[in-house]
């Protein structure tokens, strides 16, 4: 009696080595949809987080139109929401170029794929420039105002205009001999972060001396406005201010809510960081092709593959431009 064994060894070309393939994804498309889901419970803990801090300081949360009101080349002009828009508008439509050269890989169109991926980095590597210009507008500030004891924040506003006003265009200047800390003059081991441009002092002097303005403060009323004080509570407010800010950071904040600050920066540098990652995954994909590396491998799956991880990228800043900007 004999038996025999035979042993069949098909050739499988796929990148599972055998088997079929789930859901009829390749392994690599499989292992990015897993990220990708790893990836938006991340996320979703950050903008949870965002948004109970929020609900819980409502009265105090810096309105955005007030905040983001820069556009480049503009200085001086009132141009709310416009320049984040257009940003997300940029990043939005670089999210179709790269489906346009998903499609160019399906159709085997080596110059089209190159094209169309050649247009999403460039699309990125705009939004990213544009986000490290809103950050730096951000943390520079405009207007500068007040801290009190307390931690209110107290900004300025013209009777005659209904405008905010600047340190710069009220706050004397008083001689002094202050001068910034620094490990060498004083403690060891020991730094002060820069000094403002003016002294509480100086901002005092320069507010009583101008009654055209008052002061607003940094809580919201019931129609959603900021509530702005009479000269007269102005007046007796100004004594309480002992610390001067100028734009934001992660301590303080001339906007309002100090936590506003700390969640801008975390949630949009932490996507910041995705864009700039995919605009360089991008980049060394768009050089792959250009060299035949797809064409050789008779796929272009991972244009496929980079094109979800930039899809996602896209979709979450959907979110965060409507909890941050929006809502």
């Amino acid at each position: 009696m004999s038996s025999t064994i035979s042993t069949t060894t098909e050739d499988n070309n796929d990148v599972w080595g055998g088997g079929n393939k789930p859901l009829n994804a390749s392994y690599g498309k499989l292992m990015m949809w897993f990220f990708i889901v790893s990836d938006a419970l991340t996320f979703s803990g950050f903008l949870a987080a965002y948004g109970f801090s929020r609900f819980k300081n409502i009265d105090t949360w810096p309105i955005a139109d007030e905040v983001f009101t820069h556009f480049p080349f503009l200085h001086g002009v009132d141009a709310p929401m416009y320049y984040v828009a257009l940003m997300t508008f940029i990043l939005i439509f670089s999210s179709v170029t790269m489906v346009l050269a998903v499609d160019a890989g399906h159709h085997m169109q080596k110059g089209r794929v190159a094209f169309y991926m050649l247009l999403t980095i460039i699309g990125g590597a705009v939004f990213v420039g544009s986000q490290a210009w809103e950050w730096n507008n951000f943390i520079r500030g405009e207007y500068g105002a007040v801290e009190t004891k307390g931690g209110q924040i107290y900004q300025f506003k013209s009777l005659e205009t209904g405008k905010r006003v600047a340190l710069d265009d009220f706050a004397v200047e008083i001689p002094s001999h202050r001068v910034q800390h620094e490990s060498k003059n004083g403690l060891w081991y020991v730094d002060e972060g820069s000094l403002p441009s003016y002294t509480t002092e100086e901002v005092i002097a320069g507010f009583v001396a101008n009654p055209d303005i008052v002061i607003k403060t940094e809580k919201i009323d019931e129609t959603g406005h900021k509530i702005v004080l009479s000269r007269e509570e102005s007046l007796l407010k100004i004594n309480q201010a002992v610390n001067v800010v100028e734009g934001a950071n992660l301590i303080n904040n001339e906007y309002g809510n100090r936590l506003f600050a700390d969640f801008f920066f975390f949630i949009t540098g932490f996507h910041g960081f995705h864009v700039f990652s995919g605009v360089v995954i991008n980049i060394i994909i768009f050089f792959n092709v250009l060299i035949g590396t797809y064409e050789r491998r008779g796929h272009y799956e991972m244009v496929e593959k980079v094109g979800l991880y930039w899809h996602f990228v896209d979709l979450v800043w959907v979110f965060v431009f409507t909890f941050f900007y929006l809502v």
